[in-house]
C-alpha cells in the first residue's frame, strides 16, 4: 500500500529501526535518532542493494518517487543505480574543484613560481578580480562565450576599452591553461575576437626633435627639486631605460670602474639580462649620487622608506614641475627620443639600437639564431649620444643629426 504525506509526517521512530514500504522497493526508514530516511531495495546482477535517496523532508514523497523511477530507468538500460550516483558524485566533485576561481588561482600561483614581477603579478590579480564575481563560482568546462562576452561588455559600459581588451586576453590565459591540463575542452574568448570595442591607440608623451629635447635637457640642468630626482632625469636621458628599471636600480648592479650596469633578468620586461654601457657622464652623475645614497640598497629610494625604490609618480611629477604636461614628455618618451634620434643619425645599426632598447625582435626565428648584442657598437653609441646630448644642451640652435 502507498504511503500519503499525513502518514509520513505522523510516523514516529520507535527504539529500532521500521521501515514502511511506498511499493515498488521504495522504502521510508525511520530512524531511532528520529531522523526519516528515503531508501529504494532492488536487485542487480544477482545481489540485493540499497539506493540511498534522501531525508525527508528535505526529499518529499514526489521527488522520491521520481527518483525511483529513474533507477528503473538505468536497471533496464543494465546500470547499477548506487554505482551511478557515485559517478556522478565524483564528477560534481571535480567540477567544483575545477572552477574558474581555482584555475584562475593555479596559474597565478604558476606566475609566481616563474617569478614574475609584482606589478604584473599586480594586474593579473586586479583583471582577474573583475572576473571572478561572474565566472568564480562557475565549472570552467561549462562557461561559455556569451557568459565572457557580458563580463567584458560591463567594464566596456564604464568606457573601460583597453581594460575591457586587457580582461579578454587575461580570462584566455586561464582557460587555455585548463585545456592544457585537461579540465575544459576550448578556450570560448577565441570566438569573441572582434566582438569587442576597439580601443583608442594613444603613444606615450615624448620629444622627438631634437631642438625641443634640447630644451628640456637645459630644464634639467636648472631642476631645483631633490638632486636624487635631478640624477634620475639626467640618467633617463643618457641610458634610455625604462623608467621601472632606473626607479629600481640598486648600487649591487653597478661596476662604476668598467662603465657597466648589469640589469637582472627578472627586472626586465621580457624577463631577459640586459646590460648599459655607461657613458663618462653618466659614471659621473653616479659618482656624485654615489655620495648621497651609496649606503643603501637603491640608487633612488621613496623618501618615506629607504627599502623601497622611488615612486612611479616621482620622474613624471617632476617633469610637470619643469613644465612639461603629460601630453608633452614622459618618462617613457626618453626612450622613444633615443630612438628617433639614433636611427635619424644613420650612424648607427639598428639592431644595436634594439639591443640597446632592450626589444625582442618579433621573428622567432631570427631571435633564435641571432646571437650578437652588438655590444662594441652599443659602447661607442652610448659614448657619441651623451656627447650629442651634451651638444643639444649647450646649443640653442638644431644640432644635425648627419655630418
Amino acid at each position: 500500500m502507498s504511503l500519503t504525506d499525513i502518514e509520513i509526517r505522523k510516523a514516529k521512530p520507535g527504539p529500532r529501526l521500521v521501515k514502511l514500504s511506498d511499493g515498488g522497493g521504495l522504502q521510508l526508514w525511520l530512524m531511532p535518532d528520529g531522523a526519516k530516511r528515503w531508501r529504494l531495495a532492488y536487485r542487480f546482477a544477482g545481489s540485493q542493494k540499497v539506493l540511498a535517496i534522501g531525508v525527508y523532508p528535505a526529499v518529499g514523497l514526489r521527488e522520491a518517487r521520481e527518483a525511483r523511477e529513474e533507477a528503473k530507468r538505468l536497471l533496464a538500460d543494465g546500470r547499477d543505480p548506487s554505482q551511478t550516483k557515485k559517478i556522478a558524485k565524483a564528477v560534481r566533485a571535480v567540477e567544483s574543484a575545477n572552477t574558474f576561481d581555482a584555475i584562475a588561482d593555479e596559474l597565478l600561483d604558476k606566475k609566481k613560481r616563474e617569478a614574475k614581477a609584482e606589478r604584473t603579478l599586480g594586474k593579473l590579480e586586479w583583471l582577474l578580480g573583475l572576473a571572478r564575481p561572474a565566472l568564480g563560482p562557475r565549472p570552467i568546462a561549462e562557461i561559455t562565450a556569451p557568459e565572457v562576452l557580458s563580463v567584458l561588455r560591463a567594464v566596456e559600459a564604464r568606457g573601460r576599452h583597453e581594460t575591457a581588451k586587457r580582461l579578454r586576453a587575461t580570462i584566455g590565459q586561464v582557460f587555455r591553461y585548463a585545456v592544457a591540463t585537461g579540465r575544459a575542452e576550448t578556450d570560448p574568448t577565441g570566438a569573441l575576437k572582434g566582438a569587442l570595442t576597439s580601443p583608442t591607440v594613444r603613444h606615450r608623451a615624448a620629444i622627438v626633435e631634437p631642438k625641443g629635447f634640447g630644451a628640456l635637457l637645459r630644464a634639467i640642468a636648472t631642476y631645483d627639486g631633490t638632486p636624487e630626482t635631478r640624477a634620475a632625469l639626467e640618467l633617463l636621458a643618457l641610458t634610455f631605460v625604462r623608467p621601472g628599471e632606473l626607479r629600481s636600480a640598486e648600487w649591487a648592479e653597478f661596476d662604476l670602474d668598467v662603465a657597466v650596469w648589469s640589469i637582472p633578468g627578472e627586472k626586465m620586461k621580457m624577463k631577459r639580462p640586459h646590460r648599459v654601457p655607461l657613458a663618462p657622464r653618466a659614471v659621473t652623475i653616479l659618482r656624485d649620487l654615489e655620495a648621497i645614497t651609496g649606503r643603501g640598497k637603491f640608487l633612488f629610494p621613496s623618501v618615506r622608506s629607504a627599502s623601497r625604490c622611488m615612486s612611479e609618480n616621482t620622474i613624471n611629477a617632476a617633469l610637470r614641475r619643469l613644465g612639461f604636461d603629460k601630453d608633452e614628455m614622459c618618462g617613457h618618451g626618453f626612450r622613444s627620443a633615443a630612438s628617433s634620434m639614433l636611427n635619424e643619425s644613420g650612424l648607427w645599426n639598428a639592431d644595436a639600437i634594439e639591443a640597446q632598447l632592450a626589444h625582442v625582435d618579433d621573428n622567432s626565428v631570427r631571435r633564435a639564431y641571432h646571437r650578437a648584442d652588438y655590444w662594441d657598437e652599443r659602447i661607442r653609441m652610448m659614448s657619441w649620444w651623451a656627447d650629442y646630448l651634451d651638444e643639444l644642451r649647450r646649443c640653442r640652435v638644431v644640432v644635425p643629426l648627419r655630418a
